[in-house]
């Protein structure tokens, strides 16, 4: 018995949103995004120098590289999956998917600020932002979470997923190396400028168009905020992350972004949307309206499925 892409991609964000990754096997083996990370971050001491001579080129080599590592192992998977187990090509799958690991972090935020318990949502907001969230009150912790949540359905779950359905597990293997490349070199200071450039450039490539269709999905989700997404998705520094960030806030009604604080340093970012800056409310609102978004990727999803 064989599935189809759409089929395989079907079975696992349905396993992936009831089950997620196993607590006790991450403990064990921890996640294959985190090895990856280990490749990328050994690398990166050995041959970014600090001269800046040939970072650029060395750069490339990495990426292509990590792009390689994960390609060979999808196709082991594949091959292994097509004659012997098709639960392993499933499993395989689910591993690049974070529909439920996303909004159980985001609830893990939400519950303490919903007690008034701030310490404790800061804590917890710390774990799914890179801002400092030290001295964060409930409207910049809701912010923060609110913004990590929208950008993280392309990143999490859309884009995975369409990564999927165009080139199979290779292809979604190789979509979450270059992305955890970019999250650990992909950065515009001094040290990672040159070295980071082509990952950070082809997260880009490759993000483009599900942060427009993840942005859509968000608007989909209420009928509403698609002329807000319009209007401010260009103004954020990435040409991507923009696309969800203003879509949550067209759709919720509230404004995102503005100035934070990066290792004590202000940071000025646009705003997205005209209304008030959120509240713990307007973040659990936020959650209803990804899950509703991801209702809507396992429906298109089995349309394809059932067409093909």
């Amino acid at each position: 018995m064989s599935l189809d892409h759409a089929q395989q991609l079907s079975i696992a964000l349905a396993l992936e949103a009831c089950f997620g990754y196993p607590d006790a096997l991450y403990r064990r083996i921890r996640h294959p995004v985190v090895w990856i990370g280990h490749v990328i971050t050994a690398l990166e001491q050995t041959w970014n120098t600090r001269n800046g001579k040939g970072n650029y080129t060395k750069g490339m080599l990495l990426l292509g590289l990590v792009m390689l590592i994960a390609f060979g192992a999808a196709w082991l998977l594949e091959q292994l999956a097509d004659r012997t187990f098709i639960i392993v090509g499933l499993l395989a799958a689910t591993t690049g998917l974070a529909q439920r690991s996303l909004y159980i972090h985001v609830v893990a935020v939400l519950n303490p600020l919903l007690a008034n318990d701030l310490e404790r949502a800061r804590s917890e907001v710390a774990c799914i932002v890179g801002r400092d969230t030290a001295i964060l009150d409930e409207t910049g912790i809701a912010t923060a979470a609110t913004e990590s949540l929208a950008e993280s359905l392309c990143d999490g779950v859309i884009a995975p997923a369409f990564w999927f359905l165009v080139g199979g597990l290779p292809g979604l293997f190789i979509y979450k190396a270059v992305n955890t490349a970019d999250s650990l070199i992909g950065h515009c200071d001094q040290r990672y400028r040159a070295f980071g450039w082509a990952a950070a450039r082809t997260d880009d490539v490759m993000n483009f168009v599900p942060a427009r269709i993840a942005g859509l999905f968000l608007c989909l989700a209420r009928f509403r905020g698609l002329g807000i997404m319009w209007r401010d998705a260009g103004k954020h520094a990435s040409p991507n992350a923009g696309w969800t960030e203003a879509a949550m806030a067209g759709v919720l009604g509230i404004q995102l972004g503005g100035p934070v604080s990066y290792d004590g340093e202000l940071a000025w970012r646009a705003t997205f949307g005209t209304g008030p800056k959120p509240r713990v409310n307007d973040l659990r609102d936020a959650l209803r309206v990804y899950v509703t978004a991801c209702l809507l990727l396992w429906l298109l999803v089995g349309v394809i499925a059932w067409l093909q």
